[in-house]
């Protein structure tokens, strides 16, 4: 389990920007030690424990790229086509063959091995085959063309995937064409999630009039598991000191990473931040981002904590600033910054200076085909629909005090937040 000091967190200055924050986590939560192996076919989404060194070079043969006639580089016409019999018919997937005679050509296709001494490969497209039929090759290819040398894509030896690497599809592809069938990685970070609020009830429990189903809670656990963490769900805890306290106590020497919903912002019924403080310590983070400002960040045993804003809205984007980057940190994951795309704002905005803000938004087409965003209609952090209904949000920084229509703006695609 993670072990941090109870002080590791503090920080006595005004309220911290995102960038802060999250240099303040990175700094500090250590890497989980413990490693296990996966079969290839389930190592998508988690973090390679160490670098892997191409054991083969990719291709590891010279391989024709296109079907069609291969031929020694020194018989590649040059000044008018050219008339070659035929030597050879090499498939993909069987020998290559002795070598083609000067003078002839080889029928090749797609991934098969070169014939020695075969330098060029002439696409079928732009050969004819005569009455007679020898193959007709026309002039001004270049020596080389249309072939894969071995080690092309790859060498053998390059270090082709880092120790840290979060493994996509396309890593697991790589892997494969190694003929590798395991990987070490990094095992699952395991935290434990838990709503707080008398107002909340349980999907499938009975709801009182007053009562709100808990939605962040599942969506805190699917984004969790989308970064490949083992997730314990601790269910609603309610808004009772000793309660909270206990049940916070109970699950830390078990879990690298506590997440909680609701209860920390400064309010009397807000329990989270004096459950914390009687079982360990707790920084409360008022973060200039919006939506999001109340974030608590805490130690209880060594097990580091994080405490969201109770909102819907704000629960995701801090999820995206300060949850993301800390299970990454955990795992020992390379950097993975989230880097917004230009787009052009249809929409007007104002916002305070030194906030960093995040508008919701959906793109569009332009007349000129340019991308667009179009601001959600409505502000409220509480609104759900605000979040399925549109595709990202419009980063906003710190220095921004206002949006124009048509003024370039930085948009982050709900694809590529975890």
């Amino acid at each position: 389990m993670a072990q941090l000091s109870d002080d590791c967190f503090a920080f006595g200055g005004p309220m911290m920007s995102v960038d802060e924050a999250v240099g303040l986590i990175t700094a500090r939560v250590n890497a989980i030690a413990d490693l296990e192996t996966v079969a290839l076919v389930d190592a998508d989404g988690r973090v390679l424990a160490r670098d892997i060194a191409a054991p083969l070079p990719l291709p590891p043969f010279t391989n024709s790229a296109v079907d069609g006639y291969a031929v020694r580089n020194a018989d590649v016409p040059t000044s008018m086509e050219r008339t070659f019999p035929l030597d050879a018919r090499i498939q993909a997937g069987g020998p290559a063959g002795a070598a083609i005679r000067p003078g002839h050509t080889a029928r090749i296709f797609t991934g098969a091995p070169m014939p020695p001494d075969a330098g060029t490969v002439f696409m079928q497209e732009d050969v004819r085959i005569d009455d007679s039929g020898q193959i007709v090759l026309p002039p001004g290819l270049k020596p080389g063309a249309n072939v894969r040398p071995a080690g092309e894509d790859i060498p053998q030896g390059h270090v082709a995937l880092r120790g840290g690497q979060r493994l996509r599809p396309q890593h697991v592809a790589l892997a494969a064409a190694f003929g590798l069938t395991r990987l070490d990685v990094v095992r699952r970070i395991r935290v434990a999630v838990f709503s707080t609020g008398d107002e909340l009830a349980s999907p499938g429990e009975p709801r009182a009039a007053s009562q709100l189903f808990d939605s962040n809670r599942f969506m805190l656990m699917a984004m969790l598991r989308r970064l490949g963490c083992e997730v314990s769900d601790l269910g609603i805890l309610r808004d009772e000191r000793a309660s909270l306290a206990n049940g916070l106590k109970q699950v830390a020497g078990s879990h690298d990473l506590i997440l909680t919903t609701g209860g920390v912002s400064t309010g009397e019924e807000d329990h989270v931040k004096a459950a914390v403080e009687s079982v360990g310590s707790l920084v409360l983070w008022r973060m200039a981002i919006k939506p999001g400002r109340p974030v608590a960040m805490g130690i209880i045993g060594g097990t580091p904590l994080i405490g969201l804003p109770g909102n819907p809205v704000a629960s995701f984007v801090t999820f995206v600033h300060v949850v993301r980057p800390t299970v990454l940190a955990l795992a020992g994951s390379l950097p993975e910054p989230l880097l917004p795309i230009p787009v052009r704002a249809a929409f007007a905005y104002k916002k305070k200076i030194g906030r960093r803000e995040y508008v919701r938004s959906s793109l569009r087409s332009g007349a000129d085909g340019a991308l667009e965003a179009i601001k959600f209609p409505r502000e409220g952090a509480g609104l759900l629909s605000s979040l399925v209904e549109t595709d990202g949000l419009i980063e906003l920084g710190e220095d921004v005090t206002n949006v124009a229509p048509g003024q370039d703006v930085g948009f982050l695609s709900y694809a590529g937040l975890i």
